[in-house]
């Protein structure tokens, strides 16, 4: 493991993979990252296997063999294939540490973000057809996917909640895993079993706040931080709290967070800093594979870098307000956006396997 590896993942945060394909299976380069425990995990999204399949040659005679399936059932049988065998390699560090990583999401399609039923089915069969204990179902933070959180949960299936971007969100998200968890706990499932991760988005927020602020400003490049800061404070005291206590009493693990989106959008930025500045016990941080690199190569470790700037945190974000930004606006509208953005990489992979397989 590399030194600066070894110090983030010694101060508590997992370093997750925000990428998977068939060529990184078949070539090596994940099994490589897990044998030198540089990653704990993988995340998927859309776009992710948009880019993947639409631009590979490797998929194209698994997508021929199957062509008499529709589009929808090609697309699920090329995403599950990958996701179960990246479960495959990550089966030991899931064994070595107890479920909480060696973990490989699969998100729900993201046609389904607002329909909480629909979201609940497709979670249940996927988790079903994939079949690996490692296996998390991503469910998008919408109003609708809160309550199919909790029936998932409830069902005992271990979630990645994503697109997480306002702090009055995440506080409903715990609240939807908590209510799960009672759920399963009535219906004598072992909680111990089940587990979860809160992915909080972190560059888009700063894209859109600096877009509103001059060029000179000290507040650019402030507000993703400082907001997943707040996120993990509150996160702390809810971990302190009777409701939570009374769950982790009968094996409730916590449900991490995870920062998301966490590659710079600003080449002026320093490319590892929402890696770097976002280190405290208990969290996730998933990276595409040029943030990893930056972070093993220049990553400069300073210790826990958010339990001891919660006033700096909260004092950023008055100074936005003061400014008249609205963040409730902005994440109001990256969660659509991203929902939006999902939904278009998705149609372009059916696209794709629409062309390859004759259609």
């Amino acid at each position: 493991m590399s030194n600066i590896a070894q110090q983030i993942q010694g101060a508590g945060v997992s370093i997750w993979l925000d990428d998977l394909s068939r060529e990184r299976l078949i070539n090596g380069s994940l099994r490589d990252l897990i044998e030198k425990k540089v990653i704990r995990g993988v995340t998927t999204n859309p776009s992710i296997f948009n880019n993947a399949i639409s631009n590979s040659d490797l998929y194209v005679s698994n997508i021929k063999t199957i062509s008499d399936k529709s589009v929808d059932e090609i697309i699920s049988t090329l995403t599950c294939d990958d996701v179960s065998k990246a479960c495959d390699l990550f089966s030991d560090l899931y064994k070595e540490s107890k479920g909480q990583d060696g973990r490989v999401s699969i998100e729900v399609d993201p046609r389904f973000a607002r329909d909480t039923k629909a979201t609940i089915d497709q979670g249940a069969l996927l988790w079903q057809e994939i079949n690996k204990p490692n296996l998390l179902i991503k469910v998008p933070a919408t109003k609708e996917g809160l309550p199919a959180i909790s029936a998932l949960i409830g069902m005992g299936i271990s979630v990645n909640v994503t697109l997480i971007f306002s702090l009055a969100r995440y506080r409903e998200v715990l609240d939807a895993y908590a209510a799960g968890l009672e759920i399963a706990n009535d219906a004598g499932l072992d909680l111990s079993k089940i587990f979860s991760v809160a992915s909080f988005f972190i560059s888009r927020i700063d894209t859109e706040v600096d877009k509103l602020l001059p060029s000179d400003s000290p507040l650019r490049g402030t507000t993703a931080i400082a907001n997943a800061i707040l996120a993990y404070q509150y996160f702390s005291e809810f971990t302190l709290s009777p409701r939570w206590r009374s769950l982790q009493n009968n094996g409730a693990n916590l449900q991490r967070p995870l920062w998301a989106s966490t590659g710079v959008k600003d080449p002026a930025y320093d490319p590892t800093r929402y890696v770097m500045q976002l280190i405290a016990p208990n969290c996730v941080n998933t990276m595409p594979e040029t943030t990893l690199n930056q972070v093993l190569q220049n990553g400069l470790f300073v210790g826990d870098t958010i339990s001891t700037n919660y006033q700096n945190a909260k004092s950023i974000m008055a100074k936005i307000a003061l400014f008249g930004i609205d963040l409730e606006k902005i994440t109001n509208f990256l969660e659509i956006d991203g929902v939006s953005k999902f939904e278009a990489a998705w149609f372009e992979l059916i696209e794709s396997v629409r062309v390859i397989a004759g259609r």
